[in-house]
């Protein structure tokens, strides 16, 4: 086993898919940034909001005012920076941090596709991406190498690998898959699409959708892997990320899924994507073809491949933290988020907010677009963290006003994946007896169904 490991840490691959994978990843990173900007998200989400949302542990990452384009613009340029390869190192290191740092500003905007760019950003810390076509490489001849490691190309599809393979997992339910929800709710409002539409209000279709979705998750990793069956699934990969894009509204994510999975090519394939390039910007490519190899010393690769093996045993065994909470996932989201599960809910919550005086009985309820937006307040309806941290920033509030011994109760109520609306926090409850952890919210009302599944 440990002469196995040892070959494998010694063995070399062409820099080139690394190369190319830092160019594009680069380019769409920055790309999202100017959408973001371009489409007056940074004050909506960020800038306006009277209150945002907080991670558990993270509550001092907070919108900066106006200085939060600050943060957007520092982050874009070092996009950039990390698409051309110029100060490898410090521009995948400050990108990383700023935008983890703006996913960190409001959980209200949570997506899997931002967790998946932190974390893709913080591995990308360890790897040589900017060894090759680089300006580094150009400026600095000693920081070019046409060799790399073969595991500094293989951790990015172990990591793509994951996150295919855990979201086929997650669809292994008998709500995906047996009630094709929530498909079944979601396809028919896409009446309008040419030639499409028609055939997303047909039941069938929903089904097929369901469980086609599951075996391409679980499937594609592999396909990928295997040479004769890479084109094909190269292909696949096209037409279900183009499709869901035009189905469902998830932004850049979908293009960024389809620019990774290049990363599984032969690097002849890269050679003639770098060649393309270098030709068009009148770049002479033979610079980088030195033949050296980027040589780590045994400490410090012990060290890099120590970290990196610490980071994918998170990775594998972290989405599976729901099973320490009771109850049902779907319910109570206790372990849902960072997990890889992708588009398997629709929640629609109900939340008014009243305010006791525990002395005199005195009460009064919240108009909550007093302090949230709309979207806040839809992702606040169903969610036990937010409703948490939202009542006792509630208190917090009447406090200041001058209001004396504040309770906060809350009527609720969740409808998930089609069911009816059923309570979900019994109104008797006062919230401010609870705070925030990572213990199970004993709180929530028990889920008057079962999903089977993982």
């Amino acid at each position: 086993m440990n002469s196995k490991r040892s070959k494998y840490l010694n063995s070399y691959t062409e820099a080139a898919p690394l190369a190319v994978f830092r160019l594009l990843f680069g380019l769409m990173m920055f790309a999202s940034i100017v959408r973001f900007w371009w489409n007056g998200w940074i004050e909506k989400l960020y800038i306006l909001p009277k209150f945002h949302f907080s991670y558990y542990g993270f509550e001092w990452v907070k919108p900066l005012g106006n200085f939060t384009y600050l943060i957007f613009t520092i982050c874009g340029i070092a996009a950039l920076f990390v698409a051309a390869g110029y100060k490898y190192r410090l521009a995948i290191i400050t990108f990383f941090l700023s935008f983890t740092y703006i996913e960190l500003m409001d959980k209200t905007t949570y997506l899997n596709h931002y967790y998946f760019i932190s974390v893709l950003s913080f591995l990308m810390i360890f790897l040589p991406a900017g060894a090759y076509f680089s300006i580094d490489a150009i400026n600095d001849p000693k920081k070019g190498f046409q060799k790399i490691p073969c595991w500094c190309v293989d951790s990015i599809k172990l990591m793509l690998g994951i996150v295919y393979f855990y979201a086929g997992l997650a669809k292994i339910n008998s709500d995906w898959l047996f009630r094709a929800m929530p498909l079944k709710i979601w396809l028919p409002s896409k009446y309008d699409l040419p030639f499409l539409g028609d055939l997303m209000q047909q039941e069938w279709v929903h089904y097929a959708f369901s469980w086609s979705g599951m075996l391409y998750d679980l499937s594609i990793p592999f396909l990928l892997l295997w040479k004769r069956t890479r084109l094909f699934a190269f292909a696949l990969v096209v037409i279900f990320h183009v499709l869901t894009r035009v189905l469902f509204p998830i932004g850049m994510f979908p293009y960024i899924m389809i620019v990774s999975a290049m990363i599984f090519f032969s690097p002849q394939f890269h050679h003639k994507i770098l060649k393309k390039l270098a030709d068009w910007f009148k770049i002479d490519i033979s610079i980088f073809d030195n033949n050296r190899r980027y040589f780590l010393k045994p400490k410090t690769r012990k060290i890099l491949t120590g970290i990196i093996s610490v980071f994918f045993v998170i990775q594998l065994l972290f989405p599976w933290r729901y099973l320490l909470y009771p109850g049902e996932l779907f319910w109570t989201e206790e372990g849902f988020r960072f997990s890889w599960r992708v588009m398997l809910m629709e929640k629609a919550g109900y939340a008014q907010f009243k305010i006791v005086d525990g002395k005199t009985g005195k009460r009064f309820y919240v108009d909550n677009s007093d302090f949230l937006t709309p979207f806040q307040e839809k992702q606040m309806s169903f969610q036990p963290d937010f409703i948490l941290e939202y009542a006792h920033y509630l208190a917090n509030h009447f406090k200041k006003d001058g209001h004396q011994n504040i309770e906060v109760y809350v009527e609720n109520y969740v409808a998930l994946n089609g069911r009816a609306s059923d309570p979900y926090i019994s109104p008797k409850t006062n919230l401010l007896n609870f705070t925030d952890s990572f213990k199970h919210k004993t709180f929530i009302l028990p889920f008057k169904d079962e999903i089977k599944g993982l």
